[in-house]
């Protein structure tokens, strides 16, 4: 028998990797001589440039950036020397995991370290960039990156500085060279912009705004993408991803000409998934919360449509499960590691445990 292990990250836990080296190590106490090829996951969010780069063999590099709050920090991102591509987070720099709770100020956080990272990218003669948009600390449409690429921002009478401020906006001003890279962007949600499912709105609470910041932040926002589209001659305000990591997802496609792509897909086409679901006769997969959010471009619900259309049985592990049918209907079982008297708390600390407790369950199933 030969196994596919391609979960994704159980977030605050365990990574994608080590997800997957504990399924495989309960499924071999079970079945020793079955062959279990692990495959770590991602979506677009947090995991996705380590599990693109431990695919493919890639190289971690360190550049000098900033976070979001403008201070001095190392930001890793990865190396394919066969393709000259660049393969990052923005999460790197921008992410909320660098931003203390009682530090969180939207309305000063900006991206300015990401355009760094792609600076410094492009420096080392990259002919591609792959990034993903998960976990930022920022909502600035990615006025600040565009700002370290060369980019100004004029209002009336100052250059604007904060994220804030662009309420004021009054104009663009194009750098005298634009970076001429391929961008890829790898977005695990599909959200516009601006609007009840803007990145202001539907974001912006996770990330400490108050109501009164959230109505500054959306009309800062909407303010950029008007004067982008008179003064660029460009508006992606309505496209699906656009509002991904604070409207990065935007600011990518407006001063960089970036593409929008689902993560999922584009770590599926990168480490050659279809093909390893081809070879396998059973495959696992999972994260640390299964609901209907995961139908929504999420590396499980992913794996396991493929899973299904190569006619494969498909299992998924879960740290909590819920949801509907369409759920359920995915995958041919779904075992859980949060289950009474386990607590889903106690579950997140006994992750890696539990993990090989249920997969040794799931082998008796096979």
């Amino acid at each position: 028998m030969r196994i596919l292990v391609a979960p994704d990250k159980f977030k605050g836990s365990l990574d994608a990797r080590e997800v997957a080296h504990n399924i495989a190590a309960g499924l071999r106490e079970v079945l020793p001589d079955a062959i279990i090829d692990t495959v770590p996951m991602a979506d677009g969010g947090e995991g996705t440039a380590s599990a693109i780069s431990q695919a493919r063999g890639g190289e971690k590099l360190i550049c000098a950036a900033r976070d979001a709050l403008g201070r001095e920090i190392s930001a890793e991102y990865f190396w394919l020397g066969d393709r000259a591509t660049a393969v990052m987070e923005m999460s790197a720099a921008a992410g909320l995991w660098r931003i203390a709770p009682k530090e969180r100020d939207l309305l000063r956080a900006d991206t300015f370290g990401v355009g760094e990272m792609l600076k410094d990218a492009a420096r080392r003669g990259a002919k591609e960039i792959l990034i993903g948009l998960g976990g930022s600390a920022t909502n600035d449409g990615g006025f600040g990156m565009a700002q370290a690429l060369g980019f100004r921002f004029l209002g009336n009478e100052h250059q604007i500085e904060k994220p804030a401020e662009l309420v004021n906006l009054a104009r663009i001003e194009k750098p005298a060279e634009r970076m001429s890279i391929t961008i890829v962007a790898a977005v695990d949600v599909r959200n516009p912009l601006l609007g009840p499912r803007g990145a202001t709105r539907t974001f912006g609470p996770q990330k400490g705004a108050t109501a009164e910041q959230l109505e500054l932040l959306e009309a800062a926002l909407k303010r950029l993408a008007d004067v982008a589209a008179n003064d660029l001659g460009s508006d992606f305000r309505d496209t699906p991803g656009a509002g991904a990591a604070g409207g990065l997802g935007f600011g990518l496609m407006t001063f960089c000409g970036a593409t929008i792509r689902s993560g999922f897909d584009l770590v599926a086409e990168v480490i050659g998934l279809e093909a390893a679901i081809a070879k396998a006769d059973v495959v696992i997969t999972g994260e640390g919360r299964l609901d209907d959010q995961s139908l929504e471009g999420k590396a499980p619900a992913g794996v396991a449509r493929l899973a299904k259309q190569a006619g494969k049985r498909v299992f998924a592990i879960a740290g909590s499960a819920g949801g509907g049918p369409a759920v359920g209907a995915l995958f041919d079982d779904v075992l859980v590691l949060a289950r009474s008297p386990i607590t889903p708390e106690q579950s997140i600390a006994r992750a890696a445990e539990l993990l090989q407790e249920r997969a040794r369950e799931l082998a008796g199933m096979m």
